[in-house]
Parts: structure tokens; C-alpha cells; sequence
């Protein structure tokens, strides 16, 4: 028997995306929605499927919800034998903003695909009566029927072969919708198949280099600087991070540049492959799920992916801060001073607090670049989990307009996200006696502290720094449209900031 050789994926293959005005009689199973008014259950969609059934055994869809003891609570599947399967997706009150649609047709597709023993031609029939709509009926099946390929000696796939949405139109705008929810629903799997790839697959070099092949792929121009050329050019983060393992750094640096383009965003994302913890070394439970240490990297080349074959209309410069934080004779110490890019010196108060220090050097390096806005995303502190727990993101920014902006994008993208403030107190606790500052202060408000210590690395630009530590890997059951494992966290809110900024 051939031995399983797993690779770092450097491509998604997502099934087959259409728009219907009526139920393709070839599907194999379809999502119905089911709303409670009152007390009253009804459907919402599905006229077509009602006929079909009734045909079947004389009994419809409501009927049949009343014998299995269905409910329309939000997040609830009734899987209904019929043929096609009926998966009815419980809708509460009826509401069908695009995330309570994308919600639940994402937990439908999941029971639908869970049930499977073959392939899932899924329709999903909630009558969708405006674009919005359909875009979060794409990205709710394709994020809901997402299956990561296990490392195995058996063949495996997605289950999940097809996708076509009914709507009251297959216009201009209907289309478009289809084509914008399935191309950023592949960037967030394409994120999602980086995180939960082994660390001793995905490292460095391995992650930057895949990363490279579906940015070029997609018209970004890419340049990588390995650890002999971050040494040579100050990168005093990344090399002192890094220098514990056998994998040394990289530095991914990615730019679109439409023609006309009025907007510079720039975007950094922590790459930390895995975080032992470095000689302040972490407890096995606490580094079981460090592969996932990269996931702000992954959600930020994802969505500069997903910019790019959008063909959004903002320049965008993407950093990917990459490092495996492992212990060695090699590794850096805490107390150690380290000189960073651009000059300025920190004193290391914890090698467990790693990633601000590969962030500070590529800030320091985004901010090179003169852009409007800077904004990273990292999987920073286990404060910020504390504070807002697994499903929240914080958000902390220069000032409130620019915090603005990000909360209105992540809203619309239907992310999580809740500001935090940075105290001046806490920028008091950065001062060190022996370099230009430390690396971190007391345990006390570690979040805030992290985010403090960002900011001194991007000058007076405005800057907004997204904490997604506990919202970026799943290590509980899944639910809804998300995964146990990776989520691909942040991608939907960058591709739709970058969209607004166009605008």
C-alpha cells in the first residue's frame, strides 16, 4: 500500500456554483428554510420541493416537520428522507438577512454532506429574492460542506460536488452575486486547508512557497526574503524567533496594484507555523492546536487572493511574518535585546510572546511603504480569548474612525468583531531599562498591552490591529457554516473592507 505523502495545499478545487429560477430535478438534496411565527411553523422557499414530496407520499414538507418534531430555531437541521433529501434549515422568526441565511444554510449543508455516502448535488431553495441574499446562500453551502482532506492512505474528497441556489432572478447582479460569494468562500477554505495542514508540513519555507504559486497565479506580484537575507536586512524579530528551529523565516511580501486605484491598504498577517513557546516553553494542551498559530498569514494572502481575482480596484500590500517559535541551543532567550527593522530595540520579556515580534518587523516594513491604512491580524494573546471568548475577534485601532470602518466591513462580511481600547497606562508598561521598550508588561489587560506595543511600529498612520485568537481555530464541535478546526477567520471582512474602500 502506497504511504499518504501530504503537501501544503497551493490550490481549491470547490464544486460547481449555479443559479436557478426553479429546483434542478438532478439534485440530490435540498436546503429548505423553516421559520415559527407564533407558534406556526412555515416555510420560507421551497414551493417547488413542497410539490415534489407531496407527490411521493401525499404528505408535505409541514406535515412531515410535525411528525419528526422539527423546529425552525436558528442553527437547527431536520434532515426529511424524501427524494431529493430535504434538509429543512430552521430560520426563527423568519428573518433572512444574508448572515442568519448564510447560518443556516451553512448548519444544513453540513447535516446534508455529514449524511452522505456519496456525492451532494445540494440545492438550496430559500427564496431568495435579492443578490445579498444568494451571495450568502453560496458562501453558507460551500463554507457549511467545507471537509479538510485527512492525511490518509485511502482515497478522499469533498463530498459536496454541486451547488445551485433558486432565486426570483438569474440577472446581471444575481450572477455577480454567485461569482463574488464562491470566489471569497474559496479563499476562506484556501485559508482554512493552510491552517489545519500539519506543522511539519506547512513551515516556512513550504507555507511561503504555496503561498507564492495561487498569488502569482492570481496576477500578485510575490517576493519572499529567506532567514540569510532578514539577517542581512535588520529583521531582528523574525531571525530571533525563527533561530530555534531547523526552519528558518520568511518573509512573504505580496502586492496588487490595479491600474487606477485611489486606495493603499496595507495588510500584515502573523505566520507562526508553530508555537512550542520557544524556552518559555507552553504545556501539551496548551500546544496541541499551535499549528494554527498562522492563521492571521493565511487570512491575510487569502484575502489579498480573493482581491485580486475580484479585481477590487485598491492596491493592496500584503505581509506574511513567518516563523516555526521552537526551543534549541539556537533559540532566543528572554531578556535578550533585539534590534528590530527600522532600528528600535526591545527587550524580550517572554519567548512565549513571539508573534509582536515578528509583526513589529513587518509593520515596520508595511509602514515603508507609505500606505493609507495598515492593518494586521494575528492570533496574538489568550487575553483577548479571556476577554471575548472562542467566537469574538477584538479589534483595537489608532482612532475610532478607522475602528469604524473595520466593524462596518466585518458586519457586512457577517465577522465577529468587538473593539477593545489601548489605555495609555498600558503604554507606561512597555518602558524597558535597557532597550527602547519591552515586549510585553504584566498579565493584567495582555491583549491591550500587545496592541500597544504593534503601534510603535506604524508611526502616525492610521492602523488597526484584529486579535483573532479565539475565533481562528474551532477546537470544539462544529456549527453553523464553521468547522471543528481552522475557520478562515478575517478573510470576509478584509475582502469586504477592501470592497468599501473602492467604493
Amino acid at each position: 500500500m502506497a504511504t499518504a505523502q501530504p503537501t501544503v495545499p497551493n490550490a481549491i478545487i470547490i464544486p460547481d456554483v449555479g443559479l436557478r429560477k426553479s429546483l434542478d430535478r438532478d439534485v440530490t438534496a435540498v436546503v429548505v428554510g423553516l421559520a415559527d411565527g407564533d407558534g406556526t411553523l412555515s416555510l420560507a422557499g421551497g414551493e417547488d420541493v413542497d410539490k415534489l414530496v407531496r407527490k411521493q407520499g401525499g404528505r408535505g414538507l409541514l406535515e412531515l416537520a410535525a411528525v419528526l418534531g422539527a423546529t425552525a430555531k436558528p442553527g437547527s437541521v431536520t434532515l426529511i428522507p424524501a427524494v431529493p433529501l430535504v434538509a429543512l434549515a430552521g430560520l426563527g422568526d423568519g428573518e433572512t438577512s444574508p448572515e442568519s441565511v448564510r447560518r443556516a444554510v451553512g448548519a444544513a449543508t453540513r447535516a446534508v454532506v455529514a449524511a452522505a455516502t456519496g456525492p451532494v448535488d445540494l440545492a438550496v431553495s430559500l427564496g431568495a429574492g435579492d443578490p445579498e441574499q444568494v451571495k450568502a446562500s453560496v458562501e453558507g453551502a460551500l463554507l457549511g460542506g467545507y471537509e479538510y482532506a485527512k492525511v490518509t492512505s485511502k482515497p478522499a474528497g469533498n463530498r459536496l460536488r454541486s451547488v445551485h441556489v433558486v432565486a426570483s432572478s438569474t440577472g446581471g447582479e444575481f450572477k455577480q452575486a454567485v461569482e463574488l460569494g464562491s470566489t471569497v468562500a474559496a479563499n476562506v477554505l484556501l485559508a482554512r486547508d493552510w491552517v489545519n495542514t500539519p506543522a511539519n508540513v506547512l513551515y516556512p519555507e513550504t507555507f511561503s512557497a504555496a503561498a507564492s504559486d495561487v498569488l502569482r497565479a492570481a496576477k500578485v506580484g510575490v517576493e519572499v526574503l529567506d532567514e540569510a537575507e532578514l539577517r542581512d536586512k535588520g529583521y531582528g524579530g523574525l531571525t530571533a524567533v525563527g533561530g530555534g528551529s531547523a526552519h528558518g523565516p520568511r518573509l512573504l511580501r505580496a502586492t496588487w496594484t490595479p491600474r487606477g486605484a485611489k486606495f493603499h491598504l496595507a495588510l500584515v498577517g502573523k505566520g507562526i507555523t508553530f508555537d512550542s513557546g520557544g524556552l518559555d516553553i507552553k504545556n501539551p494542551e496548551g500546544m496541541y492546536t499551535m499549528k494554527s498559530d498562522m492563521s492571521g498569514a493565511a487570512a491575510v494572502l487569502a484575502a489579498t487572493r480573493a482581491i485580486a481575482q475580484l479585481g477590487i480596484q485598491v492596491r493592496v500590500t500584503a505581509y506574511g511574518a513567518m516563523a516555526e517559535n521552537m526551543p534549541s541551543g539556537s533559540a532566543y532567550r528572554p531578556s535578550d535585546v533585539l534590534t528590530m527593522y527600522g532600528g528600535q530595540t526591545v527587550e524580550n520579556a517572554n519567548t512565549d510572546a513571539e508573534g509582536r515580534l515578528v509583526m513589529a518587523d513587518a509593520l515596520a516594513r508595511a509602514s515603508e511603504d507609505k500606505p493609507d491604512l495598515v492593518l494586521d491580524v494575528a492570533t496574538l494573546t489568550g487575553a483577548c480569548v479571556v476577554a471575548l471568548g472562542d467566537r469574538v475577534a477584538g479589534l483595537m485601532a489608532s482612532d475610532d474612525e478607522t475602528a469604524a470602518l473595520v466593524l462596518d466591513a466585518a458586519e457586512l462580511a457577517g465577522e465577529d468583531f468587538w473593539q477593545l481600547p489601548i489605555p495609555h497606562h498600558l503604554r507606561a508598561a512597555l518602558d524597558s531599562k535597557v532597550a527602547d521598550m519591552k515586549s510585553s508588561g504584566s498579565r493584567s489587560g495582555g491583549a491591550l498591552t500587545a496592541a500597544a506595543f504593534l503601534q510603535r511600529f506604524v508611526g502616525e498612520l492610521p492602523w488597526a490591529h484584529l486579535d483573532i485568537a479565539g475565533p481562528a481555530f474551532n477546537a470544539q464541535d462544529p456549527y453553523d457554516y464553521v468547522p471543528a478546526g481552522a475557520t478562515g477567520h478575517a478573510v470576509r471582512t478584509l475582502v469586504a473592507l477592501a470592497a468599501s474602500l473602492a467604493a
